[in-house]
């Protein structure tokens, strides 16, 4: 945003400039003129170079330019004042410094005419026309005459006729510039100044006919105003802009544009028919002006149908292809892969290959979307360079491309391998490097008839048929464990069928309440006294009776549903615990554990509605325990780390769920603010036959002591795994030798510290959630 002070400077020497104008034209004073002129005259040149510094326009050069030519024609209006203009030195020595101004203001202009129009050919000849047209009537009716006048030294009738011709070459430039740029005040400004040159050239032309090179004072206070103009032109913000390569787009001729340029098509014309009695100069310069025109209005011509011929296929391509990639899109992909498909080809079968990024969400989260961006030109640069020529390849979402490729199936999987391969390389990215790899689903025109045979009458296989199947089996390829490819099965389709099925049923069970909580207790091994508990999330369908977290907590988490179902359990659980506390069947230092998922984690609300839910249920943060997956950790972003962060300052503890089965490492847990880890049952069931198994264990409670993190061990079974676990140091226990996950109520009647009470009938608060 401008400074306050910038917006005010350009106004006070507007203002002021005005005030020395009023002053040079109504104080018939020559000392007061003389530093009226002058003194705005430096004033523009200086407040150009401060508007420089200012506002650090790019380029600088052509500002720098306009100051030169702001002193140089001061030096040559005051010089022309002070001495005898009709010989000697004093005719041409003026001119020593005028006319290098008006090279350096050419050259100024032509600095932005170089960033503005750039390729745009129609905006240098629309100019060309109108400075043509002006060319010819300055040179006719002011160069010729001037430098014809006899009785003075040739030098100085041969200055006086370059003058007009000057104004042509400026004419040009200015129209050029104008219908090349978007107006603003800095650029209004200087337009205004270079209408008052030439009107105050044109003065001095028309006195000049007459033999005269110096008339009234009057004829230089368009120079004065032309300072006041380009200074305050200077120091305005927007003098930052009309350097800028934003040049205006091809334009028609409008009624504005003919209304400057008809009258210099007309010129040559409309002068052979008005002038009587034309000189053999004056034919000749019509007739090149007239043939100069008419090769411009053709080259224009040219210049409009190429134009609109390059946007009518910039459109073409845009509407075809992606902008970031330049890739094929969806639809001219579709286009290609039915043209594959109704050209058959004896032993070969269209594959289609629908790749998917894995893990590039926390590309853009972790790093930004212009990092994400920079990773998605750089795997569509590497498709280019690992498909064959034949391949043809789009872009069809975020971080999704399909490639379609004739081939056999040999050939079809040796592409696929060498696309794991050419992704696994690392990307070099300004600031770090990106590894990624991708889940490949693929899919071929026989296997995709043939499934189609058995639901449809012809059994012919589409494009869309293709993409389709491709898409399923690239989600097999992440659940796979991802960086993989598989090929479509019929089998996956039914897959997906399940998923779709099951989150239509989940969003059912959401708003009929067959959602409900189970709570498994968690001992304190030495003792064997119950601490706390896990609430585990539990569902039962009508029909197909207790469905496992395992089958609906992944469909959840991929659509979403996740985010109201964890807000859920949250409330249900709370609710829970602080009943318990309030009938006394749970001591004051009894936690209760929660799972929270990855999609949870990435919801910046999630701090704000456990603190809000601890507030309404009265119960103090250290009562609760937040469970993560060690994924969590390893594919963490910004967002996940902030919220990591704002829980723990909250106070609920933090605990790694499964510790062991993933990426494990020392790393993550002093870099995270955890408070525990849970070890996997998996390794708690080899205990006492399986020595690797026990060396973990130890491993882990080793660690988890020296970084002072608490420990409980899943799946404890009998007494010898629960002797061995206290022996190693593991002070807590969940499973089976305390007990199954029950409900609220059986978990009190069995394990209250206190006789048990008769607890509210809460009902659920699905619906309210």
């Amino acid at each position: 945003m401008p400074h306050k002070s910038s917006m005010q400077a350009w106004s006070v020497f507007l203002a002021g400039g005005l005030l020395a104008a009023a002053l040079y034209a109504f104080v018939p004073n020559e000392i007061v003129s003389g530093l009226a002129f002058s003194a705005v005259g430096i004033g523009a040149g200086t407040a150009i170079i401060t508007g420089i510094r200012r506002h650090r326009p790019q380029p600088a050069w052509p500002w720098r330019l306009l100051s030169a030519a702001c002193f140089l024609f001061l030096a040559g209006a005051l010089l022309r004042t002070m001495l005898d203009q009709h010989s000697g030195l004093g005719g041409v020595l003026p001119d020593c410094f005028t006319i290098p101004g008006y090279l350096c203001m050419f050259l100024a202009l032509g600095g932005f005419l170089r960033a503005r129009v750039g390729d745009k050919r129609h905006a240098v000849i629309d100019g060309l026309l109108i400075g043509v047209g002006v060319t010819i009537v300055f040179t006719m009716f002011f160069a010729v005459p001037a430098a014809s006048i006899a009785g003075r030294e040739a030098a100085v009738s041969a200055l006086a006729g370059v003058y007009p011709l000057l104004d042509g070459v400026l004419v040009l430039l200015v129209a050029n510039l104008a219908f090349a740029t978007r107006r603003g005040p800095a650029f209004t400004m200087l337009l205004g100044c270079m209408a008052l040159l030439l009107t105050g050239d044109v003065a001095y032309a028309i006195i000049g006919n007459e033999g005269e090179l110096v008339g009234s004072p009057l004829l230089d206070l368009p120079f004065l105003l032309g300072f006041t103009l380009i200074g305050a032109s200077g120091l305005h913000p927007s003098m930052a802009d009309i350097g800028r390569q934003a040049s205006l787009p091809i334009q028609a001729w409008s009624a504005r544009r003919l209304f400057l340029i008809a009258p210099a098509l007309a010129v040559p014309f409309v002068l052979g028919v008005l002038i009587e009695k034309p000189t053999p100069f004056d034919r000749v310069l019509l007739a090149v002006g007239g043939a100069a025109i008419v090769a411009l209005l053709l080259a224009r011509a040219v210049s409009a149908v190429r134009g609109y011929a390059a946007a009518q296929h910039r459109y073409e391509h845009q509407a075809t292809h992606d902008s970031l990639t330049g890739l094929a899109n969806r639809s001219l992909w579709f286009t290609e892969v039915r043209e594959m498909l109704a050209q058959p080809v004896d032993g070969e079968e269209v594959w289609v290959y629908f790749l998917d990024l894995d893990g590039f969400k926390y590309v853009n989260d972790s790093r930004g979307h212009m990092a994400g961006d920079q990773v998605i030109a750089e795997v569509a640069g590497r498709l280019r360079g690992c498909a064959p020529d034949a391949a043809m390849i789009a872009r069809v979402g975020g971080d999704e491309f399909v490639v379609a490729y004739r081939a056999t199936r040999e050939g079809a999987l040796a592409l696929a391998e060498v696309i794991l391969q050419t992704m696994r390389q690392t990307l070099r990215m300004p600031g770090a490097d990106v590894v990624v790899s991708v889940s490949i689903g693929i899919s071929s025109s026989t296997r995709s008839a043939a499934t189609k045979a058995g639901h449809t009458r012809d059994g012919e296989v589409t494009a869309e048929d293709l993409l389709r199947d491709a898409d399923t089996a690239m989600y097999q390829a992440k659940a796979n464990g991802r960086d993989g490819w598989v090929i479509f099965d019929p089998v996956m389709r039914d897959r997906v069928r399940e998923r779709i099925d099951i989150d239509l049923a989940l969003r059912e069970a959401m708003a009929l309440g067959q959602l409900h909580l189970a709570f498994q207790p968690v001992a304190h091994m030495p003792s064997g006294r119950i601490v706390g508990a896990e609430a585990l999330l539990r569902w039962t369908h009508p029909d197909r009776g207790l469905i496992g977290p395992a089958t609906f907590i992944p469909v959840a988490e991929e659509s979403g549903l996740i985010i109201d179902i964890g807000r859920w359990v949250m409330h249900e659980a709370l609710y829970q615990l602080a009943q318990w506390r309030a009938d006394g069947v749970v001591a004051e230092r009894f936690w209760l554990s929660i799972n929270v998922s990855p999609r949870q984690l990435r919801d910046t609300r999630l701090p704000g509605e456990l603190a809000s839910a601890l507030r309404e249920y009265g119960l103090p943060p250290s009562a609760v325990a937040i469970e993560l997956t060690e994924s969590v950790m390893i594919e963490s972003s910004g967002t996940v780390d902030q919220t990591l962060r704002e829980l723990r300052e909250l106070g609920v503890s933090l605990v790694v769920d499964d510790f062991g089965t993933g990426f494990s490492a020392l790393g993550y847990l002093r870099n995270y603010p955890v408070t525990g880890v849970k070890i996997d049952k998996s390794f708690v069931v080899g205990l006492g036959h399986n020595p690797e198994d026990e060396a973990i264990v130890r491993a882990v409670a080793a660690m988890s002591e020296a970084l002072q993190l608490s420990v409980v061990a899943e799946g404890v079974q009998d007494e010898t795994q629960r002797e061995l676990l206290s022996r190693i140091g593991v002070t807590y226990g969940q499973g089976w030798l305390w007990g199954h996950a029950v409900s609220a109520g059986d978990f009190a009647r069995r394990w209250s510290v206190t006789p048990p009470l008769k607890l509210q009938a809460g009902a659920s608060r699905l619906n309210a959630q």
